[in-house]
């Protein structure tokens, strides 16, 4: 399995011990190759279950394998080369304003390269034909050495995303990727990725305000609310009931993009 959680609890680093975990109780199994969506409300515990999944988070309580392995039991070099094989895209990528596209799209490759080939790759980028064919897949090529700063919300996102698609990761990681978006390019960005995941045979969890686009891109449907998991079923059986019980007193469009759960740190082989 890519991910087994049993009974997983979670709190944040300076969170009280009075205060209600920011994940309770969580059973969840990933398949490898396996695709599915994690939706529910704002502060559910979306963006904190990623970082859990990520090696960002460290669990309270409960058990947790990451391709077999349980991560925090690992010594710190060897959580790093497991770190590697997972890819974390945060909602806002937190890429360098200053930079050009190029090399922020080639940072991918950092967790594989040494301490000289990263400074260097600062200097001259190693391969701007790869990041050109990346950025490509989300309609960014012409904004290849553009700055970082000269770029949309949008544009930033499609930037963090174009990573992945570097990176050698086995198990993609992805908080709203869609949420600065128009609809068109919306199914655009999620069909790529699902497409990328589908070719390595690579798991892949991406948390989605957008209940509709979840339904009809991800065979399973996880939902989320107050820390808990509510239902975790194939999407033929996720019924609008269900969907309305979890957004009870909620909204179900799509919110403002606004990083709300940001990890206490980021994975290694995150988009950053």
């Amino acid at each position: 399995m890519t991910f087994h959680l049993e009974n997983l609890t979670v709190r944040h680093l300076a969170a009280r011990r009075d205060v209600a975990p920011a994940l309770h109780g969580l059973d969840l199994v990933v398949a490898p190759g396996e695709q599915l969506a994690l939706i529910g409300p704002s502060g559910a515990g979306k963006t904190t279950l990623l970082a859990t999944l990520a090696c960002a988070h460290r669990p309270d309580t409960g058990t947790f394998t990451v391709f077999g392995q349980e991560p925090w039991d690992l010594s710190q070099a060897a959580r790093h080369r497991l770190r590697a094989r997972l890819f974390l895209a945060p909602q806002t990528p937190p890429l360098p304003p200053r930079q050009r596209v190029v090399t922020s799209v080639l940072a991918a490759r950092l967790p594989h390269m040494s301490l000289w080939q990263a400074f260097a790759s600062l200097v001259k980028p190693g391969d701007p034909d790869a990041a050109h064919a990346a950025l490509s897949r989300f309609g960014l090529g012409d904004k290849l050495y553009a700055r970082v700063d000269r770029l949309s919300g949008g544009e930033r996102q499609r930037c963090g995303l174009a990573r992945l698609l570097l990176s050698s990761a086995d198990a993609f990681l992805v908080d709203e990727p869609i949420s600065a978006l128009d609809p068109a390019l919306a199914q655009h960005t999620l069909t790529t990725l699902q497409q990328e995941a589908a070719s390595r045979n690579a798991s892949f969890v991406c948390s989605l305000h957008q209940v509709e686009m979840a339904r009809a891109h991800f065979p399973r449907l996880v939902g989320l609310r107050a820390g808990r998991i509510v239902f975790d079923a194939p999407r033929e059986q996720v019924t609008d009931a269900m969907i309305a019980a979890l957004y009870d007193n909620e909204s179900v469009q799509p919110h403002p993009a606004q990083p709300n759960e940001s990890p206490d740190r980021i994975a290694v082989g995150a988009c950053f």
